[in-house]
Parts: C-alpha cells; structure tokens; sequence
C-alpha cells in the first residue's frame, strides 16, 4: 500500500448517485464495500463527508436564513450522512465509529484527536461528521484539518470528477486534465474541487492531496495501492495527462 492512514473526503453530491437529491442507497453501499476492502488491507480509513445533497449553507440566502444559521444546518446535514455511511459500513461488516464536532452524544462521539487516533489503530472506520464545528469553514477545510490532527499520510477527495482539470471540462471538451500539479498552481490559477482555504492548509503541513473519481469502482483501492489515476496536488511540479 502506497498510504497507511488516509483521509477520504466524500462530498455530499457523491453519495446522491444518479438521483438529484439526498442519499442513493445504492452508491452509499458501494462506498462501504470500497472502503471494507482497503480497511482489510490493514489500511487506516478516516472519512469526512459533506452535506450538499442536503443543505449547503450557502444556500441559506435562498432561504431567508442568516449565513451562520445556514452553515450550521448544513453541519447537521453532514452528520445524517455521518449516520447513513455509518450504518451502510456496519451493515458490511466493518467497524465504525461517527465523531461529530458538535456534541450530540446519542449519536456520535465528541472529537478527541487521540481517541480519533486509536480507533484507526484499532482498524475501525471512523467517520468525521460537522466539519470544523464552525461557520464560514466548509467541510473540506473540515478535511484537511482532521487529516493533520490525526497523521494522515494524504487526504483522497472522492467526486464524480476524475481529477481537476485546466478548465471546466463541460465548458471547454479540450481542456486537459492534470496529471500533478502543485499547490501553488492550484492557488494561482484558482483551480476548482477543493477551497483555498482547504489547499492552503494542506501546502502548510505538507499534506499531499489525491482528487478522483470515488464512484468508480475500485478506484480507492487504486489510489491507495499508488496507481497513477485523478490528479495528485503537491509541492513537486505540475503535468497534464498525455
């Protein structure tokens, strides 16, 4: 295995499917099945998922509701995602723990780096639901903070994209895809997937990213054995695919 401890970053819109709204229980299961397979590898699987296919905060003005209000429901909203990959990973056969930021004791556990720590090493799933626990940060800067905290070795953000191209590929069909790129680049060019915010604190603790494409089958196996798939965000140098 190329990776020992990992953090996967599932946005809320992959677990949606083929559906427009909301959990298709059919993707969240093969989720389970994929990460069953390289937790049985004696790989170390930490998640954080999204809240888009229930609630964004951003969304909020839609709506009528304040922006910190907003943000704080799309927490909530991460956390049922939290409890439904909880229960399709269980249902599986694999260990799992749901840490939430925002203490609700009857169905998560209240995040504790250390604690978070020793699931890992005790092969469990743990998932991170409520992002940082606070507004205006989303949930993949959520991401790469626990992914820090707990000594990943690489955050692997899951989309229905297979990797960050020059260009919105519907938009432009002739835009290439990167192969690598460093951090700088992505910043510079304001390159989508992954929020500033998210990159910057990845650049700042060395934390390589991986962005693929989760909903392919076997592609987390792939990335975490080290094969060349979606694109690799580092400090080394930037490639297009040929």
């Amino acid at each position: 295995m190329a990776y020992k401890r990992i953090l996967l970053k599932l946005s809320g819109e992959a677990l949606m499917g083929d559906k427009t709204y909301g959990i298709d229980p059919n993707t969240i299961r093969q989720f389970a099945l994929d990460i069953k397979e390289v937790v049985g590898l004696g790989v170390e699987v930490a998640v954080v998922v999204g809240g888009g296919n229930i609630f964004r905060g951003l969304q909020a003005s839609d709506t009528g509701v304040d922006r910190v209000s907003g943000d704080y429901m799309g927490m909530l909203a991460t956390v049922m995602n939290g409890v439904a990959l909880q229960n399709a990973a269980e249902q599986v056969g694999v260990d799992t723990r749901l840490i939430s930021a925002i203490q609700m004791r009857e169905i998560a556990e209240p995040f504790i780096p250390k604690r978070a720590k020793r699931h890992l090493e005790k092969g469990r799933l743990v998932i991170f639901a409520s992002g940082t626990g606070n507004p205006y940060f989303t949930t993949d800067s959520g991401a790469a903070l626990r992914a820090s905290e707990i000594g990943a070795d690489v955050v692997l953000k899951g989309t229905k994209v297979d990797g960050i191209y020059e260009e919105d590929p519907v938009i432009n069909p002739q835009a290439k895809r990167y192969s690598d790129v460093t951090f700088n680049d992505v910043i510079q060019k304001n390159l989508g997937v992954m929020d500033m915010t998210a990159f910057t604190l990845c650049q700042e603790n060395a934390m390589p990213i991986v962005v693929f494409n989760m909903n392919t089958i076997g592609n987390l196996l792939r990335v975490v054995k080290g094969e060349k798939i979606g694109t690799l965000v580092s400090g080394q140098k930037t490639r297009f695919y040929e």
